[in-house]
């Protein structure tokens, strides 16, 4: 017997909840990723600089080239050979507005569920084994929550590291999302 996205609205809900719930004890208990920013030693001069030129929020680089082909133009060359070649991110002045934040946060978590759940009704019946459940739902929730990263320290940069524990983050929410599938998958009435 098949299983209908229906019958999965609470364990995607509940696996949203307990996922953020999950981050919110990584960020706040374990806080390994305190590791993953550096400070510049003349954070003051490069905050003044930058907000002399009073820059929009948004991702900028440096140096910039619009087109790859710029990339071949020697003083283009000499600019990255000389440094800093960076990436920043630009956000609006003011406190982060946690609140919002959170809550697209737990939005993340459970649109990552209701992709998970679709697949997991696509392949799974009604009252599939529990480690069938549990296997697949934890392969699906490493994927979803995990790969993405990676491109961050093949292009922009990131530390393996930082991609490491990103990773590690991953499996922590599959893991729980995929216990509380299995707990709720529908069984054959």
């Amino acid at each position: 017997m098949s299983v209908s996205m229906l019958q999965l609205w609470l364990p995607i809900l509940l696996g949203g909840v307990f996922a953020w719930i999950a981050s919110s004890i990584i960020h706040m208990v374990f806080k390994y990723h305190n590791h993953d920013y550096n400070k510049l030693d003349n954070e003051s001069d490069v905050s003044v600089a930058l907000g002399r030129s009073h820059p929009t929020p948004g991702i900028y680089t440096l140096p910039h080239c619009s087109d790859m082909k710029e990339m071949g133009d020697t003083s283009v060359q000499q600019k990255f050979n000389d440094g800093p070649v960076a990436m920043i991110s630009i956000f609006p002045n003011g406190l982060p507005p946690m609140g919002k934040l959170l809550i697209l946060q737990f939005i993340y978590f459970v649109l990552g569920c209701a992709f998970i759940a679709y697949l997991a009704s696509s392949v799974m019946p009604a009252g599939a084994e529990y480690m069938q459940v549990f296997k697949y739902v934890a392969t699906v929730g490493f994927i979803a929550f995990g790969f993405a990263n990676i491109p961050y320290s093949i292009w922009y940069g990131h530390p393996w590291a930082v991609t490491a524990r990103f990773m590690l983050d991953a499996l922590i929410y599959a893991l729980v999302v995929a216990g509380t599938f299995t707990w709720l998958w529908p069984t054959i009435s």
